[in-house]
């Protein structure tokens, strides 16, 4: 009788261990309603870091430990007056044998030619006069600013990596990027590799 009396406090033991309580189950739902909401800005501002788009994007100033984002010109693009160093040997280059940056990592030359990054803010040398389906057409697409019959955007931009992308993660980075400082930089156009 005592062992059957302890084998019924033990499994009533474990079945009250495993139970949630009412208490747990109130306290768990209340936490996850009081966590702050992010905004669509927000979320936009973290997609764009963790997706390296200021890596190209974004101008350089050089310090004593290399290239470093330039503040004052987030997302803007390759700098419209600035002239690329010459690189040796365009041929070869040109024929896949290499893929060249520009010190600030704003350009890039390979078999495509010479591309720049584009101006990401909403001046109206950047995105200034997109419309959202402009915007999920150059992300998803590969399409030069986003228009149905323009060129094919340029390596490295990875727009292939994006085809799948949420429509509200798309929609959370245009409204980032129109919601960061303008920045007037017309970005050159890409130059045609040289046969």
């Amino acid at each position: 009788m005592k062992q059957l009396f302890a084998f019924g406090s033990l499994a009533l033991l474990l079945f009250a261990c495993q139970a949630p309580s009412e208490k747990q189950s109130t306290t768990t739902d209340t936490a996850a309603t009081a966590a702050p909401t992010e905004t669509p800005a927000e979320r936009g501002k973290y997609l764009v870091e963790i997706m390296g788009c200021g890596d190209c994007h974004t101008p350089k100033i050089m310090t004593e430990r290399g290239p470093a984002p330039d503040p004052a010109r987030l997302l803007s693009g390759h700098p419209a007056g600035e002239q690329l160093p010459p690189f040796p040997d365009p041929k070869s280059a040109y024929s896949g044998a290499w893929a060249l940056f520009s010190p600030g990592l704003t350009a890039g030359v390979g078999p495509w030619g010479i591309n720049y990054a584009a101006n990401l803010t909403p001046d109206e040398s950047g995105l200034g006069n997109w419309t959202i389906d402009q915007f999920r057409r150059a992300f998803t697409q590969g399409k030069s600013k986003g228009l149905e019959n323009g060129r094919p955007l340029l390596p490295p931009m990875p727009w292939q990596n994006y085809v799948n992308i949420k429509d509200e993660d798309l929609q959370a980075i245009f409204t980032y990027l129109k919601s960061i400082p303008p920045v007037k930089n017309l970005v050159p156009a890409p130059t045609p590799p040289t046969k």
